[in-house]
């Protein structure tokens, strides 16, 4: 095999196929990166037999053939090469010389034909959506799943599909993130659990032009991305998620429209004064025509007040700080509304037009 690059395209598929490459894992041959240019096309592949990625890398091919290279090394070296062109070749025994200006790397590789190849999905169930849109909201609600769990499930995110609308939700136990987005086209009902692990990767990969699409297909076991010269496969969380609809309630007793900047200045100003870790709420009253922000810790207090619109009773609610301020952050609306209905029930945040929900469970305090 002998194959010819540019870096700047080498090191872009690199960093794609990387991100479904293992860190830790028995099967030597899945720390590598597969190159493959048995065809007219050079592809490239990194797979751990739950997420795989493959992409089609521009580059000549003066000869085909097929090798696996570690992929860290092969990274590595790729990264720190001249800005100049590459040239990659293989022997019979799978030794890839790569070559750039007065660079000579040897290095040993493995048979391709070892090497597990994504799954071949059924392209039946579908939708197609902007990169940007998924991108988007992949960012906007992942952060409220659970990084590591017993529970899987609340690792995952439900995409559901209904109606022509894709509802992406995330939750730990603590809180819900919930963002609704209307799809054009053709749109299948659909009900799966993606792992976060999967949606993390991909949003680095996804592009911010609003212009590009995404398709996305579904079966019962995977999901199925493809975009530009990339293609995506992840295995599904089994399980039944949540009942999210019972969830979700539109009861409420107080109600606060405030600045979102404000808020969320104040809640990261208050965060100062609570150690990592130490189990500390930020307390909120709300009255007429006032929100206080107040913590009192070991290392000090802040008040603040904040000028809001009120509808419906006074209330003093305890949050942890570091959840109004995920929710918040994503939010790009000049102003909130919260709904309340007391201290020990959950505070929904939403617009009018029904595109985020984020609920956030409050914290006991002693006041």
């Amino acid at each position: 095999m002998k194959l010819i690059f540019t870096k700047s395209e080498l090191n872009k598929a690199v960093g794609i196929v990387m991100k479904a490459v293992p860190t830790r894992t028995t099967m030597n041959i899945l720390e590598c990166i597969l190159i493959d240019a048995t065809t007219n096309e050079i592809k490239f592949t990194g797979n751990d037999m739950e997420l795989g990625i493959e992409t089609i890398v521009e580059g000549e091919i003066i000869e085909k053939g097929k090798v696996a290279i570690d992929a860290k090394l092969f990274s590595e070296i790729v990264r720190k090469l001249p800005d100049n062109e590459i040239t990659i070749e293989t022997d019979s025994n799978f030794t890839a010389l790569i070559t750039c200006e007065k660079s000579k790397f040897n290095i040993s590789g493995k048979s391709g034909d070892d090497f597990s190849y994504l799954p071949a999905i059924l392209k039946d169930k579908m939708i197609t959506i902007s990169q940007f849109k998924l991108r988007e909201t992949i960012n906007q609600t992942l952060f409220s799943t659970a990084p590591n769990d017993n529970n899987k499930i609340l690792t995952g995110e439900l995409f559901e599909v209904k109606d022509n609308s894709l509802r992406v939700v995330g939750l730990d136990g603590h809180r819900i993130a919930i963002r609704n987005v209307s799809l054009q086209g053709r749109a299948d009902d659909i009900k799966v659990i993606v792992p976060g692990k999967t949606l993390q990767e991909i949003s680095k990969i996804l592009s911010t032009d609003d212009e590009n699409m995404v398709n996305i297909y579904f079966t019962n076991n995977h999901i199925l991305f493809e975009f530009d010269k990339t293609v995506v496969v992840s295995r599904l969380i089994e399980g039944e998620y949540f009942k999210i609809n019972q969830m979700i309630s539109n009861d409420y007793e107080t109600k606060v429209i405030i600045n979102k900047k404000e808020f969320l200045d104040s809640i990261d100003r208050a965060n100062l004064l609570i150690k990592e870790g130490e189990k500390k709420p930020i307390i909120i009253t709300i009255e007429e025509g006032s929100l206080k922000v107040n913590v009192n810790s070991a290392i000090g207090t802040l008040n603040e007040d904040i000028d809001i619109e009120k509808e419906g009773k006074d209330l003093m609610i305890g949050f942890n700080p570091k959840f109004l301020i995920d929710a918040l952050r994503v939010i790009d609306d000049e102003n909130v509304n919260i709904y309340l209905v007391n201290p020990k029930a959950p505070c929904f945040i939403r617009d009018n037009e029904n595109s985020y929900t984020y609920i956030i469970l409050p914290v006991n305090f002693t006041a």
